[in-house]
């Protein structure tokens, strides 16, 4: 049961909210459970959902690594709606079911480079920073700066998505 209502349709909303429900279907196809969360306050909603579009549909990141990184901040967080939610993107975006086992249950191993996008999101999650180690090994993976600093940003999205959601009990 959620603590806050969740914000499925348009009525009675405010025309600030409206406008932000607007968007965030046309951007997404559809409402999705965050923003139902967020639109309790609209202004931080409407950000919220650019810099989530940024993230998703427009940042440097492949689908294989983005989807790879949400689905691992979802474990880490125990969100299980952003888990049900990205799963099946993750295979889509070609995330090996050996790779998603091993998330889920810990059994096998990952390749290299899932080893770095994973542990890179687990290491920032725990530590609130990552070594010099992980930053070197993440950016030549990753191919420079710019997709380690969309990684951080997409590791702090999906935290920030997931305590909203936890706290308003969405998650």
């Amino acid at each position: 049961m959620t603590r806050i209502p969740l914000l499925t349709s348009k009525d009675g909303l405010s025309d600030q909210q409206q406008s932000v429900f607007d968007w965030v279907v046309e951007s997404r196809g559809r409402m999705l459970r965050p923003y139902e969360v967020l639109l309790h306050t609209p202004g931080l909603a409407q950000p919220a959902a650019e810099l989530g579009h940024q993230i998703r549909y427009e940042g440097q990141l492949s689908g294989h690594d983005r989807e790879l990184a949400i689905i691992t901040a979802a474990k880490v967080l125990d969100c299980a709606f952003e888990w049900d939610s990205h799963v099946g993107l993750a295979r889509e975006a070609g995330v090996e079911e050996r790779a998603i086992t091993f998330l889920e249950s810990g059994e096998g191993e990952l390749t290299e480079g899932e080893e770095i996008v994973v542990g890179f999101v687990r290491e920032l999650a725990a530590n609130n920073d990552v070594s010099d180690a992980r930053f070197a090994a993440a950016e030549k993976s990753l191919g420079g700066s710019g997709p380690v600093v969309e990684l951080s940003a997409l590791v702090g999205y999906y935290t920030f998505l997931g305590y909203v959601m936890k706290v308003g009990g969405a998650c």
